[in-house]
């Protein structure tokens, strides 16, 4: 997944409420690609759910895994992946994602949806401290200890 098929992506989902989550939030919060990226990870606002599928599909995209409610995967024929989450959001802006465990869903706080920038372009993406607190409970992996050493460096949070 390059740069460019980020924005084209994000093009293609004007008018949708998304936000850039994992390895490209992470260098969309500091501005710049640190590493190769396998795939996309989007939040997007469950309601907006038929008109991302749509956007999608028009892109050639398919779904390809199913986690419902908690998260599913698309890919197009040249092989990009885009793994998306929805979200279901309160009045004071917080949302919640559905988790494994009923009853646990994952919590994003209103104050965690900001915006980072890709090829000089602004794009919405999670903060900081949502990103560290995605990255907790799991044994990383090499890419995942890059990206913390990134947000702790960029950001002095420990």
């Amino acid at each position: 997944m390059t740069a460019e098929d980020v924005l084209e992506i994000l093009a293609a989902l004007d008018g949708a409420d998304v936000w850039i989550g994992g390895g490209w939030g992470v260098d969309a919060l500091v501005g710049k690609q640190t590493r190769p990226h396998d795939d996309l990870d989007l939040m997007h606002r469950e309601e907006q759910e038929p008109q991302v599928l749509a956007a999608l599909a028009a892109l050639g995209f398919t779904e390809t895994l199913s986690w419902r409610p908690v998260r599913f995967v698309v890919t197009d024929p040249a092989g990009r992946e885009i793994d998306l989450h929805p979200l279901r959001f309160a009045e004071d802006g917080s949302a919640e994602q559905s988790s494994l465990t009923p009853g646990e869903p994952f919590l994003y706080p209103a104050r965690c949806f900001v915006t980072g920038a890709i090829l000089g372009t602004t794009v919405p993406c999670l903060s900081a401290e949502q990103q560290l607190y995605f990255h907790q409970g799991y044994e990383p992996r090499e890419r995942d200890l890059h990206d913390l050493a990134l947000l702790r460096n960029h950001f002095r949070q420990s």
